[in-house]
């Protein structure tokens, strides 16, 4: 590839701190390849003192193959990493420390799960609290915050920091290490051996950092130190492309560069060579709206194209009727199916899309394991009413019930072998207030039995009191009741047309026998077209790109309330839009759910709606 004016001022750059702003599509991994060459060649630095570092493995050994195929040979001596890689090789270096000692995200999970079994029961069967919970102990190790100074999003303070406490506990006991911690042990090392630190600065004199808008601030801190003291540090990304927040990446600390370094130079890769200009003017309008960024003007040679849509559908059936029509029309034309992206905000959004896309025989690839609605813990509870109304004793129904929305039935009471309303009638023989709460539950469950299965949710919903159940079960756990309104209203929508609970337990099972005949035959299939949320889809590109439910609400999420979480929607919305290289679609609904949903404001933004 031949490098445009700006790519080759960033590649011929030798020595001293260098920030690079590489717009989408602009060809950030040639300007490292062809630097990692130009200091070999013209600087007659010694591969081996060079290190460019990553956050995937897979974008590692791209890098690396990229890199061996520019230069026609089968190895080098350059190290291209993940921070997690190298840093383990540091630790391994200095501690000895074997694989034994490294924990898999699996044991972590269980770890976690036990200790939240004795701090936090209610939730221990929630397999999204155990993620929020776990990748809150990351952001607090990646950020090095102080846990008595950290205020959880998950759940009360202290029941988190006795959760991370007693996991801090546990990983001395077993003498092993995270993820996080390879990081924050590596820090803590440098700080304390000098002589160590020295040893890598000789080791690593050129440092080049590639996506460094993901950077969090403890591996930031450790790539100063070990660019010290020459500071031949050059680091290439877009702050604009900042999207994982929630991993304890800040974009602040790409804005903040050239503070730290005062006399770093800063090169623009200003040419996309992937997007139409209808696509890049659009997603520029959008980008633009955010104040805390590097301001930049990209271009692109390629031609105008077609421009971009911005259309409304009555509902989600709609929407999805219109996409299977496009791509049917793009296949039938010649194209494959593997040109089109549809894209999300949260993977949640795909189920509809699926069943539609299998009822039409249309092959998809799924950019992550989607998780099934149908195992998320509130219908698990809405499964468990409609098992015991259809009379079944089995002993986890009720468990599951028994205190949502809250009975004050006791663990002791049911913590016999068998668990029925008459044991607990039993229980509790002597509290009438107890046995009146009983009955009730006794009488609901005989109404609930005699409905079909949309009737008997709506019952459980606005007469049982689960609604409430889960309004105070958000304040408490400190998220956005909508969220958990939206995941019941989802299960309740595909209870419809379903007459009985064998037939919506029949619908469930073919949902998720397409799930996992799909995730089976994910590598084998030769052409699908590709659904993905936002967040997965950053650095690849596809012709045609349809985002769907661009809803206040939705895209911007709810969530995003204060300015900086709004501004990182935004940054999402852009690295969806710039996927595409020629034709972008934005959907977005009037009606979900039988309520009324308004058309995002990043469309007025993107001046396709007038305000």
């Amino acid at each position: 590839m031949k490098l445009n004016a700006s790519q080759k001022k960033a590649a011929v750059h030798l020595s001293g701190p260098m920030m690079v702003l590489a717009g989408p599509g602009s060809g950030k991994t040639s300007v490292i390849v062809h630097r990692t060459e130009y200091l070999i060649t013209q600087g007659k630095v010694p591969p081996s003192h060079i290190l460019v570092v990553t956050f995937s493995r897979a974008a590692a050994r791209e890098m690396r193959d990229r890199f061996l195929q520019h230069v026609g040979k089968k190895q080098t001596e350059v190290t291209f990493g993940t921070f997690h890689g190298v840093f383990y090789g540091i630790l391994k270096a200095a501690y000895h420390l074997g694989p034994e000692n490294i924990l898999s995200e699996k044991e972590k999970l269980e770890i976690l799960q036990k200790i939240i079994l004795h701090r936090s029961p209610d939730q221990a069967s929630e397999h999204d609290f155990l993620e929020e919970i776990s990748r809150e102990i990351g952001s607090v190790k990646g950020n090095n915050i102080d846990i008595g100074h950290y205020y959880s999003q998950s759940c009360p303070d202290e029941v988190f920091r006795q959760i991370f406490s007693d996991y801090r506990k546990e990983m001395n006991a077993r003498r092993k290490l995270d993820f996080d911690d390879m990081i924050l042990f590596c820090y803590e090392l440098f700080r304390k051996r000098e002589d160590i630190l020295k040893a890598w600065q000789n080791k690593f004199r050129y440092i080049l950092v590639d996506e460094f808008q993901d950077i969090n601030q403890l591996q930031y801190e450790v790539v100063r130190l070990l660019a010290l003291p020459e500071n031949n540090l050059f680091v290439v990304g877009d702050d604009d492309q900042s999207i994982y927040h929630f991993r304890g990446a800040r974009p602040e600390i790409m804005l903040n560069f050239k503070k730290d370094y005062p006399g770093a130079e800063t090169v623009l890769l200003d040419v996309n060579y992937r997007c139409t200009g209808s696509v890049l003017e659009c997603a520029s309008r959008v980008i633009r709206n955010n104040r805390e960024r590097y301001s930049k003007k990209l271009k692109t040679e390629n031609q105008a194209g077609s421009r971009v849509l911005s259309l409304s559908f009555a509902d989600p059936p709609e929407e999805y009727r219109y996409l299977i029509d496009k791509i049917r029309k793009h296949t039938s034309d010649g194209g494959s199916y593997s040109d089109i992206a549809v894209l999300f905000r949260t993977n949640q959004e795909a189920e509809g899309l699926i069943q539609a896309l299998a009822g039409y025989q249309i092959p998809f690839v799924m950019r992550e394991q989607l998780p099934s609605l149908f195992r998320h813990w509130i219908c698990r509870d809405l499964l468990a009413y409609l098992h015991l109304a259809a009379g079944e004793k089995d002993r986890k129904y009720l468990l599951n019930i028994m205190n949502r929305p809250n009975r004050y039935i006791s663990r002791e009471a049911v913590s016999g072998g068998s668990a029925t309303l008459g044991s607990l009638m039993a229980y509790y023989s002597d509290k009438d207030w107890m046995i009146d709460r009983l009955v009730t539950l006794q009488n609901h469950l005989r109404i609930i039995g005699r409905l079909n299965p949309f009737a008997a949710v709506n019952f459980i919903r606005k007469t049982v009191g689960y609604e409430d159940y889960l309004h105070d079960y958000a304040i408490y756990r400190k998220i956005k009741p909508e969220d958990l309104f939206d995941m019941l209203d989802r299960i309740h929508e595909s209870t419809k047309g379903c007459e009985s609970l064998a037939a919506w337990e029949a619908h469930i099972s073919e949902y998720e026998r397409i799930l996992e005949e799909q995730q089976k035959h994910q590598e084998e299939l030769p052409d699908g077209v590709v659904l993905s949320t936002l967040h997965r889809v950053k650095g690849l590109e596809y012709k045609k790109v349809f985002i769907i439910n661009v809803n206040e609400g939705t895209i911007p999420y709810r969530k995003a309330v204060l300015p900086a979480a709004l501004e990182e929607e935004r940054r999402l919305f852009y690295v969806g839009m710039t996927r595409a290289s020629e034709d972008l679609t934005l959907c977005w609904v009037a009606r979900e759910h039988d309520r009324k949903r308004e058309p995002s404001r990043f469309l007025t933004e993107a001046a396709l709606m007038t305000p």
